[in-house]
């Protein structure tokens, strides 16, 4: 690769697998849930390599408000 020379194409996959989009899921008050949809932010060299490859990540998409009573398909997990 002439921007990533070293590198395989697989190897350059698997350094941007890490790269993971989660939602957040935020219980309101009202019973409703904040959804906010995040990338998870890349590791030094991982930037390192988007910037050699000439790529951006996209910005963070906005946060959303559900209807009542809808919930995640799975279960949230809480962060301590």
């Amino acid at each position: 690769m002439v921007h990533a020379p070293g590198l395989t194409p697989t190897a350059v996959l698997e350094k941007l697998a890490e790269i993971q989009m989660i939602d957040i899921w935020i219980p309101t008050v009202d019973q409703r849930w904040l959804i906010l949809p995040r990338y998870t932010q890349p590791s030094s060299d991982t930037k390192l390599l988007i910037e050699k490859l000439r790529l951006e990540l996209p910005s963070q998409l906005p946060p959303r408000l559900t209807g009542q009573k809808e919930s995640p398909e799975i279960e949230p997990q809480t962060i301590r």
